[in-house]
């Protein structure tokens, strides 16, 4: 309505300039030149209302933008005129007006929401531009760091020298750890950083967490589940040694004393000896968990060196097929790319292979007959890059899973779910993965695949 009205001014007022304009040359050349001159003045006249109408209207709406533009909604417009096109233009600026301070003030009401869930959460946030300036920082960052208030991170050699130098170095997209100490207390710190934009500026944003009080838990636990095992496989081989000896001791001795040689007899002789080689194999079985247990603790640091990774999974391919020509199960490999390389202990990690494609046959072995005719059990191990640039192996199998209820204990040591093996190897693995530096992780869906990834 507003675009309208004033469109119709407007072809109105360059009408009569027209007109004008048309008047004042045709009396000037019939020589009629005092109208021509009042045709002309008229013409004057009109051009410059209307140059007078333009520049108001433009001027409203100007002074409307650069109103909005400081985020000032007191500006009005008067709504009362004798020209009815502003008069409505005046009113459609007000209410465009209000429009906009009802947007900007919801936008500040949830700006201050989620300023107050950042400051009450129970991790630190914190921006920082290119030039080391932090924009911001939650209440629980300043706790955190033990300093108030942050504004630069040079203020962080003030905390810690290496902290300092880690916050200096950090990049987008990556995990760091760091341990803060002073006299109080320890705190084991977890930062994670990713890129974020604002105004047309990169930023980065980063994410700390005490994640002390977490691995005390995780510890505690891991304790735990540990001497759950360890009681168990001891106990498992105590009570026969306990059982025999009690029941050998009854032949050499009664509530009356020693028995005599004449009380003695063949069979005595015979079920000691039984006895005794039942308790030396318990003693054996015993003496081999403690060795696998030592094993654990006494791990030797990786001899590093850069080792092609077509060549380490073929080589442990070839291991697993020595000498089963009958096998029906059959080895994928895939490396992307072709010319990769791992920086790793060679015989450490073809251990590890070993003993995952080892697992993964044995949980192939006896599916054919319970699974669809087609079947074929499928073990594949995959060497590439993450899409944060780091490398990996990924083996995997399609036979039956593990249940969710042991995805828990799987890497727990001597923990076991096969009627031989001393359950260490997983363990064993894991371990040997933090001594690279790097992680293992499983995931399992029941009767489809199970997967191992090792991060170097």
């Amino acid at each position: 309505m507003v675009s309208r009205n004033i469109y119709v001014q407007l072809i109105f007022r360059i009408l009569l300039i027209s007109v004008s304009a048309i008047a004042s040359a045709f009396f000037f050349f019939n020589k009629q030149y005092l109208l021509a001159v009042f045709a002309f003045a008229f013409l004057v006249l009109m051009t410059s209302f209307l140059i007078h109408y333009v520049n108001q209207t433009n001027r409203k709406i100007a002074y409307f933008f650069d109103a909005i533009k400081n985020e000032d909604f007191t500006l009005r417009f008067p709504e009362k005129l004798s020209v009815k096109s502003l008069e409505e233009l005046n009113h459609s600026l007000n209410t465009l007006n209000e429009m906009i301070q009802d947007i900007h003030l919801k936008k500040q009401a949830q700006e201050q929401f989620y300023q107050e869930i950042i400051k009450q959460a129970d991790i630190g946030i914190l921006t920082i531009n290119e030039k080391g300036h932090i924009l911001f920082a939650n209440s629980t960052t300043e706790k955190l760091f033990d300093y108030t208030p942050l504004n630069h991170i040079k203020q962080l050699r003030q905390v810690d020298q290496k902290l300092y130098e880690l916050f200096e170095e950090l990049q987008p997209f990556e995990r760091k750890l760091v341990q803060l100490t002073n006299e109080r207390e320890k705190k084991q710190l977890a930062l994670k950083s990713t890129s974020i934009s604002s105004e047309g500026k990169e930023l980065l944003l980063v994410v700390v967490q005490d994640i002390h009080k977490e691995l005390d838990e995780k510890e505690t636990d891991s304790w735990i589940k540990l001497i759950r095992v360890l009681t168990h496989e001891i106990m498992n081989t105590i009570t026969p040694i306990t059982s025999i000896s009690e029941s050998i001791l009854k032949y050499y001795k009664t509530n009356n004393g020693l028995v005599t040689l004449e009380e003695f007899n063949e069979s005595h002789i015979q079920n000691t000896v039984k006895g005794l080689e039942v308790i030396k194999e318990q003693g054996g079985d015993l003496m081999d968990f403690v060795q696998s247990y030592r094993s654990i603790l006494s791990l030797p640091k990786p001899d590093k060196s850069l080792i092609n990774a077509e060549r380490l999974l073929t080589k442990v391919k070839v291991l697993m097929n020595q000498g089963n020509d009958e096998r029906t199960e059959v080895f994928e490999l895939l490396i992307q790319p072709a010319d990769l390389e791992l920086y790793l202990d060679e015989k450490q990690i073809s251990q590890i292979l070993i003993n995952l494609c080892k697992n993964a046959l044995q949980s192939l072995s006896g599916q054919q007959e319970v699974m669809p005719d087609g079947w074929q059990g499928k073990v594949k191990m995959v060497a590439g890059l993450t899409q944060d640039g780091k490398k990996y192996i990924r083996v995997s199998d399609n036979g039956p899973g593990i249940p969710p209820e042991l995805m828990d204990e799987i890497f727990v040591p001597f923990f076991t779910t096969k009627d031989t093996g001393t359950g260490i190897g997983l363990s064993l693995s894991k371990q040997i993965m933090h001594l690279h530096g790097g992680s293992m992780s499983v995931h399992s869906i029941p009767d489809k695949e199970t997967s191992f990834l090792l991060i170097f």
